[in-house]
């Protein structure tokens, strides 16, 4: 299928790792170029020369704190000077915070609503002039489905994934009229360097606990059985992305394996 994404121009925070490099691979295999941003340069760069290689695709990459407002706009800028334009925003940054409340410090909340809820409103704010001048432009927001149905002890990131939703559906209502769609993926239990490092040490303890023994053991609680990849994420954001999703806007989206107990 053709997403007629050739030579659009994608940023995807949270693009060095995780799902903001399968969604960066995803969107350069169907033509796009595309601008991975995270904080740590290394990392970076590795990424780009794999996601190159892997797509021939044009990619870039920029060391940004998305929590900084000032660097957001420098990285948004530079962006459109490499490009030209900017037609997609993939507001990804961001990793799983849980605790408690009487647990929960003011310094959680602060660096995890600097993050996901303030770094997504800078990029959205920085990237919404080019994006009205696209004509089709698209904003996606990573959240999970503990943003619509919080479970015990997963703050400050149930919260965080909460407000992040409600911006998703705001955002869309005022964008509509600059034909900007705005969805969120809610995204549930994946393959992921957290639960790879508590692997290892689990098999620090247990050198037979594999880490297949782990993910099979992760993937019980998953009506699907299994724990999703990385990419299955990624090649739902791309289509979401793409003209063939034309006429979604302000939903949400849960790619959990079923998890969710709300649709």
């Amino acid at each position: 299928m053709d997403l007629n994404l050739n030579d659009k121009v994608a940023i995807v925070t949270g693009g060095s790792d995780g799902i903001g490099k399968a969604a960066a691979i995803s969107l350069a295999k169907e033509g796009a170029k595309v601008a991975i941003i995270a904080r740590n340069q290394e990392k970076i760069d590795l990424a780009v020369k794999e996601i190159s290689e892997t797509t021939n695709g044009n990619i870039i990459g920029i060391s940004t704190d998305v929590s900084d407002e000032s660097e957001v706009k420098a990285m948004v800028s530079r962006v459109a000077d490499e490009f030209g334009r900017i037609d997609i925003l993939i507001n990804n940054a961001g990793t799983s915070a849980a605790t408690t409340l009487d647990k929960m410090t003011d310094e959680d909340l602060k660096v995890d609503f600097g993050i996901k809820v303030y770094g997504a409103i800078y990029c959205a704010r920085a990237a919404l002039p080019y994006l009205k001048k696209s004509g089709n432009g698209v904003i996606i927001n990573t959240t999970t489905p503990g943003g619509k149905a919080s479970s015990p002890g997963t703050q400050p990131t149930s919260l965080s994934r909460a407000a992040g939703i409600s911006l998703t559906k705001s955002w869309a209502g005022e964008l509509a009229e600059f034909n900007i769609r705005v969805n969120t993926v809610c995204v549930g239990l994946l393959k992921s360097g957290q639960h790879r490092t508590r692997w290892q040490s689990l098999n620090s303890k247990n050198s037979d606990y594999s880490l297949d023994d782990h993910w099979e053991t992760m993937g019980k609680n998953v009506p699907l059985g299994r724990v999703g990849e990385a990419e299955e994420v990624g090649d739902v954001m791309c289509f979401i992305a793409s003209s063939k999703a034309s006429y979604i806007t302000g939903t949400a989206i849960n790619v959990d394996g079923g998890t969710a107990p709300v649709v």
